[in-house]
């Protein structure tokens, strides 16, 4: 069974258990655009809307979330999604209000988790799935050198009743090493890890 720190401290972001606790922040942040691609996006800037958001987040089997600050303020989320020890894979997921895109929030934050993915769980591969038309968070994966794998077609039905065809992405353990020193010279310049 793979485990989980409860905390990351990265030199930029720092990650803790994402609660009901962070709903007003979530609720602050609230924009359509941020929000338009996911398939569990709340429907509208409601406390009811943003409660049921959170609370099936932390209700999904097997997910484990945490809360992505930068400095003092709540930056958005990342989760691990059906982490599979058996076969030495998982899939991360993350949301970053739109106040931070941009920052180091988004690439600390996935540095911190695949670290503990690639060096602590010894997985053999990391994946993340992208909406198809969610050009920017495609080309933020691409240039973190994550490898486009192809689409699921109508791989979620969304609230509206719609679907999402997915592109799914990955990492190889062999690829983290050469991910890793891209990202810490992006992230830290050349003083190496957080």
């Amino acid at each position: 069974m793979w485990s989980f720190p409860e905390r990351f401290l990265g030199r930029h972001v720092r990650l803790e258990p994402l609660s009901l606790a962070h709903l007003p922040g979530f609720l602050a942040h609230y924009d359509p655009e941020a929000y338009r691609f996911l398939s569990r996006a709340p429907q509208e800037a409601t406390e009811e809307a943003m409660r049921a958001h959170l609370e099936a987040l932390l209700a999904e089997p097997g997910r484990v979330n945490w809360a992505v600050y930068l400095g003092e303020a709540l930056a958005g989320r990342i989760s691990v999604i059906a982490p599979d020890p058996e076969n030495g894979k998982l899939e991360l997921g993350t949301m970053i209000f739109k106040p931070f895109w941009g920052t180091p929030a988004n690439k600390e934050a996935k540095y911190l988790l695949l670290r503990h993915a690639f060096e602590v769980l010894l997985a053999e591969r990391v994946q993340f799935k992208v909406d198809l038309r969610n050009e920017r968070s495609q080309r933020a994966l691409e240039s973190l050198g994550a490898v486009r794998e192809g689409v699921l077609r109508r791989n979620r039905r969304l609230p509206d009743g719609s679907f999402r065809d997915d592109v799914v992405y990955s990492l190889l353990k062999e690829e983290w090493p050469g991910v890793k020193a891209r990202l810490e010279a992006r992230l830290y310049g050349h003083g190496g890890s957080p």
